[in-house]
């Protein structure tokens, strides 16, 4: 059931566009605003054309240039209490274990679907407000 009452914006980035394309369809079924970007440098440039009505940021941890962890505290830097999901293939990694699991962060495992992915974002929208600037 798509909740027609959000007025923010999911931002999804992947540097796999299928991922991207996937994840924003199934995002989009909830009701939510999606914008994508490719990388974490092409995400901040959205962010900042949205002027901070960016609700939540789906993102895989694992990235070219830019980690996921590196943009979600760039972001939160810009809008502190920015809701984050990360994604990953690789949930055992040091990257995944160090910046994610071990802080708390909300974390979904490829492959999932799309009822997965759909709880997940409800459950972390739901979540209080976390300030990572700095994390």
């Amino acid at each position: 059931m798509a909740n027609q009452d959000n007025k923010k914006t999911i931002l999804v980035v992947d540097d796999e566009p299928e991922i991207r394309k996937l994840v924003s369809a199934m995002v989009s079924q909830l009701g939510y605003p999606v914008i994508t970007a490719d990388s974490g440098e092409h995400a901040l440039t959205l962010y900042s054309h949205q002027h901070g009505n960016i609700e939540m940021l789906i993102t895989d941890v694992v990235a070219p240039g830019m980690s996921g962890p590196m943009l979600a505290d760039k972001l939160a830097e810009l809008q502190p209490g920015l809701k984050v999901l990360y994604i990953s293939g690789y949930d055992n990694t040091h990257v995944v274990q160090s910046y994610v699991v071990e802080k708390g962060h909300a974390l979904l495992a490829k492959p999932f679907t799309a009822e997965e992915l759909q709880a997940k974002v409800r459950e972390v929208l739901r979540a209080p407000a976390e300030t990572r600037v700095g994390a």
